[in-house]
């Protein structure tokens, strides 16, 4: 497996070089170069095709790889202001405005430089994704006869099979459409469940992504709190008598960013609430896969104990695996598949099928039950490291409840202070983290900021970012912690 660094590393001396070589000059052969610098062919090879696509070489096959021209320069640019009135006019029947604040989903989602340490990332480093596996799956998959053609709408047959078992219940094959990740799954399920302008009950913290969602599609959100033992069915409740809403989304099993799992008396509770208000229960079962070893026993799905077809169930293979296998499920029973899948159809068509035959192939390798063993020892590990460094540096940041699933810590800020303050102290320091405030629907109780295990090389660089936190918010006037014991 190559090494990112070295292609990138590559790519900057070649980019320096170029100049000596005339328009249309022919550059050192790939072997001459693989000797000059001492890296491997697929190094060179990509290092090459970078800069093929930044349009400085032409590869010729069979000939080698030249010098391009010189970029035709670009037009001037026009007056784009007009765009900021035609934007801002919200139509006359838009009960909600449509606009998209993206921001809490790309916190989670930029790539710091790389001399910050990422606690924002909400995907697994590359030290602990299956790449070997992923990569012997995509090869398998490309051999398959017919990897190319179009696929079923709702998904490869096999795929839809093995997301009902892992499922469970009475969930088949034919209630399932193969989607391409979650996020995509939960878009879908609030653009067919919910009308524009139509209150959504979300769990409150939660995920920032879903709130995006719901306020793109011009629904409105309302928190319904969260404790340790999942979202209160009494509020719950309460909020679908007084806002007459029809949908409500959860994540019953290690809530993000909470952590919490809903409690075994509390599950026939809110399906009950649900189908007494005629509501579905969309359940975001987005960390399955990401249970720590000393979890035990992982509860059934919602979606296996509903006897009504209240439940419509979100699940992707991406948070397991990596960013770019962008292969998730949505299932529900009854006249609700057509409309899931009429609005699936119109937005994206179908997944690839390459990206399904691939994702198929990894889940029925050998390989496949030893990542998730070898996932669930190291984010437990990460998790009890992560808060060790916390306890012993920075008491001001309280995690009452660590998870048992998951990659993050949700932590509060007992010694005042606002999360927003926090984050940029704490990017100075090096460290980049996610404010609570984009958790939150409404007003916060309280400060808190969300602390990534997942996306960092190891359990020394968990230690080293609360150290550079604890000396850089020891310098900051009001940074709102209580660094001593």
């Amino acid at each position: 497996m190559y090494e990112r660094s070295s292609v990138a590393e590559l790519a900057d001396s070649l980019r320096s070089e170029l100049n000596r070589y005339a328009i249309g000059g022919k550059l050192p052969s790939s072997r001459a170069l693989v000797e000059r610098y001492r890296v491997s062919p697929v190094t060179v090879s990509r290092a090459l095709a970078q800069l093929a696509a930044e349009g400085l070489v032409v590869t010729r096959p069979g000939a080698g790889v030249f010098r391009a021209a010189p970029r035709t320069p670009l037009p001037a640019a026009g007056d784009t202001s007009w765009q900021e009135v035609a934007l801002s006019a919200e139509g006359a029947g838009d009960i909600v405005p449509r606009s998209v604040d993206a921001s809490g989903v790309l916190a989670c989602l930029a790539a710091p430089p790389p001399s910050v340490i990422a606690l924002n990332s909400g995907y697994l480093h590359a030290s602990i994704q299956p790449e070997r596996a992923m990569a012997a799956a995509l090869a398998r998959a490309g051999r398959r006869p017919g990897a190319w053609d179009r696929p079923p709408v709702e998904g490869l047959p096999e795929l839809r099979d093995w997301f009902a078992r892992e499922i469970g219940g009475v969930v088949a094959a034919a209630d399932v459409l193969v989607t391409a990740g979650g996020q995509s799954a939960l878009t879908t399920a609030l653009r067919a469940l919910a009308p524009p302008g139509a209150p959504v009950l979300v769990e409150s913290p939660t995920y920032p992504g879903l709130l995006a969602i719901a306020r793109a599609s011009g629904c409105r959100p309302v928190p319904v709190p969260v404790d340790a033992d999942g979202v209160r069915p009494d509020l719950l409740a309460a909020a679908f008598e007084a806002t007459g809403a029809r949908v409500f989304v959860c994540q019953p099993l290690f809530q993000n960013p909470t952590g919490a799992v809903l409690a075994p008396g509390r599950r026939p509770e809110v399906l009950r609430i649900a189908r007494a208000a005629g509501a579905f229960v969309v359940e975001d079962d987005y960390a399955r896969a990401l249970g720590h070893d000393d979890s035990g026993p992982l509860p059934a799905t919602l979606a296996a104990e509903d006897h009504d077809g209240v439940v419509v169930h979100v699940r992707s293979l991406t948070k397991a695996t990596s960013p770019s296998l962008r292969v998730g499920a949505l299932a529900g029973r009854g006249p609700v598949v057509e409309r899931l899948r009429a609005v699936q159809v119109v937005d994206s068509f179908f997944v690839p099928r390459p990206l399904q035959e691939a994702a198929l192939e990894l889940v029925g390798a050998p390989a496949w039950p030893r990542h998730l063993r070898t996932v669930a020892a190291e984010l437990r590990h990460r998790r009890d490291v992560l808060a060790g460094a916390l306890r012993r540096e920075l008491p001001g940041l309280t995690v009452p409840h660590p998870p048992l699933g998951g990659y993050q810590l949700w932590a509060r800020m007992t010694g005042g202070g606002d999360d927003a303050s926090f984050a940029a102290a704490a990017l100075r320091a090096g460290v980049a983290v996610a404010p609570g405030r984009p958790y939150f629907c409404a007003e916060p109780p309280a400060p808190y900021v969300r602390l990534s295990f997942a996306g960092v090389s190891g359990p020394a660089e968990l230690v080293e970012a609360v150290q550079r936190l604890r000396a850089g918010l020891g310098e900051e006037p009001g940074g709102g912690l209580a660094l001593d014991a």
